[in-house]
């Protein structure tokens, strides 16, 4: 392949004007004849840059609202021509096609579309063809030609020829081949993601997703290992939409725990008073409401003070210097919540490294949406875990019955088991965790963790007894022997909230009520792997 190709001739046609004119301007500068179509070529045309329709080109104007105007021999001739191949070449003479050496396009917005919640009509119209088939063709003979499909690459392209004489070198063409083509990937996976959605087709033969760089990280969960983080083009709140106000740069696991604790935070509206959760190693070690947000953040932290230290803290609402100040006291990785008054970034300014992260607000968690995970030799796509219950959905299963307060510490504490690693075990007591038993092979271990951590931190902040004692428990699935069940009991829970639909249930259920526990039943489950 040669190295180094002129640039004699360009082709401009882009939805997205920014930049345009000054990159025609800088092209035209060099020396290079411009092609263009529709309203690019209008737009330069009005910025007194000397431009040629692609019509004058093909010998047809664009017909049918524009979907015709660029599939031709004229114009794929000149991009797809091999300038080193004697055949292509006496082509090219034959039928006065004439060599194309830039295409700058970039596509119809299609995603800004769907995310503006157009109609279907509308969507499909916001379909390109043209652009998608240029660009591959131009793409592929990266040897001759240059592809640029990125505004923010416009400069790059730019100091490329300054730096070459007028001429690009073969690295920043496959460079630019290899964005192009992922950028028509991305394309394509956006348009048939929303068409199997708008045609309820849930499970469609191939599926394909593609995402955004959004930074390189230094490593991934450990230091040998590579890693990157790619924005999938939603406009969910979260750490993927958020804005960095200070501190270092987020590492994967922060991003991992970020979004984790973001994600339960906004489990709790603003609504219904303030709300914190501190997450360690994507598991909540402690989560509460409170009159305040420093109340809350306070009670959450005295659920386990120890994990704790060097953990993420997210909130449902906008941060105050208050509780900054008490947020400051100990080590913190992450702060994150939609937004932050002066005070409190002032506070925070004294910590350099703690990052700080704002949101447009909370995420939805009642949003339908996806996730996955890559095993060995496939990818798992399962529907996000949206589920939610209220009062009327649970049924009472023991004689005695939850009083009102009960059932809220009861919901509360279903809330929080739904974002804890299977198996699941929380206590809570008055809007807050005060055990949290995570990740363990068995319910009934998750169970003694959570108790013995409610029994350090009894003794940590001096009380008579463990918070645990009249506490809720919840267990995000059903219990398959009353032995959780019972140490549960015995660490002084008074309710359970539990899926229930064990071949045991009748066993754990006079075991409940055995031990004076009122016990009801959701019918749903949370597994979290």
């Amino acid at each position: 392949m040669t190295n180094l190709a002129p640039l004699r001739r360009a082709l401009l046609s882009v939805s997205d004007k920014t930049g345009l004119v000054e990159l025609a301007k800088a092209l035209d500068a060099r020396g290079v004849e411009l092609l263009s179509t529709g309203g690019s070529a209008k737009t330069l045309r009005d910025a007194g840059v000397p431009v040629k329709d692609v019509a004058e080109v093909t010998g047809f104007p664009e017909m049918m609202d524009g979907r015709v105007k660029t599939l031709h021999p004229m114009v794929h001739g000149g991009l797809l021509a091999l300038r080193d191949n004697d055949d292509h070449v006496a082509a090219m003479f034959q039928h006065d096609i004439k060599a194309i050496d830039l295409l700058v396009v970039n596509l119809y917005p299609f995603e800004e579309t769907v995310a503006k919640g157009a109609d279907y009509d509308t969507c499909i119209e916001n379909i390109d063809i043209g652009g998608p088939a240029m660009i591959r063709a131009a793409a592929k003979n990266h040897a001759f030609v240059t592809t640029i499909v990125d505004v923010e690459d416009y400069d790059a392209l730019l100091a490329e020829l300054d730096a070459n004489d007028g001429q690009t070198t073969l690295a920043f063409r496959q460079r630019h081949a290899q964005i192009a083509y992922a950028r028509t990937g991305a394309y394509d996976a956006a348009v048939s993601t929303w068409m199997a959605g708008a045609i309820g087709e849930e499970t469609p033969r191939r599926r394909v997703f593609a995402g955004t760089l959004a930074q390189p990280l230094r490593y991934g969960e450990n230091p040998h290992q590579g890693a990157s983080f790619y924005h999938d083009g939603s406009a969910r709140p979260g750490v993927a939409t958020a804005t960095q106000l200070q501190g270092k740069e987020l590492s994967y696991n922060n991003i991992n725990d970020t979004d984790a604790a973001f994600e339960l935070v906004s489990e709790f509206l603003p609504r219904d008073g303030f709300a914190c959760a501190i997450i360690k190693h994507a598991n909540p070690c402690g989560v509460a409401t409170g009159r305040t947000l420093k109340e809350a953040y306070q009670k959450a932290f005295d659920c386990d003070r120890t994990s704790a230290f060097g953990g993420i803290v997210a909130l449902n609402s906008t941060l105050d210097g208050e509780t900054a100040a008490a947020i400051a006291e100990i080590f913190t990785e992450v702060v994150i919540a939609p937004g932050a008054h002066q005070d409190a970034k002032d506070v925070f300014a004294a910590k350099k490294n703690l990052r700080l992260l704002t949101t447009p607000g909370l995420a939805n968690t009642a949003e339908p949406g996806t996730a996955w995970k890559q095993v060995s030799g496939g990818i798992l796509v399962q529907n996000r875990d949206n589920g939610r219950i209220d009062m009327d959905d649970l049924k009472v299963v023991t004689k005695i019955a939850p009083t009102d307060e009960q059932m809220r510490d009861l919901l509360f504490a279903w809330t929080v088991a739904k974002h804890v690693k299977s198996n699941a075990i929380v206590y809570v007591k008055d809007g807050a965790t005060v055990g949290v038993g995570a990740g363990q092979m068995s319910r009934l271990d998750s169970a003694l963790i959570a108790a013995k951590k409610a029994e350090r931190m009894a003794e940590a902040l001096g009380l008579p007894e463990p918070l645990t004692k009249g506490s809720a428990v919840a267990s995000d699935a059903f219990f398959p022997f009353a032995d959780g069940l019972l140490e549960a009991a015995a660490a002084g829970a008074s309710c359970v909230i539990q899926p229930g639909g064990s071949m045991r249930d009748d066993e754990v259920i006079k075991a409940a009520d055995d031990a004076g526990l009122a016990m009801v039943l959701t019918g749903m489950r949370h597994f979290r792997h």
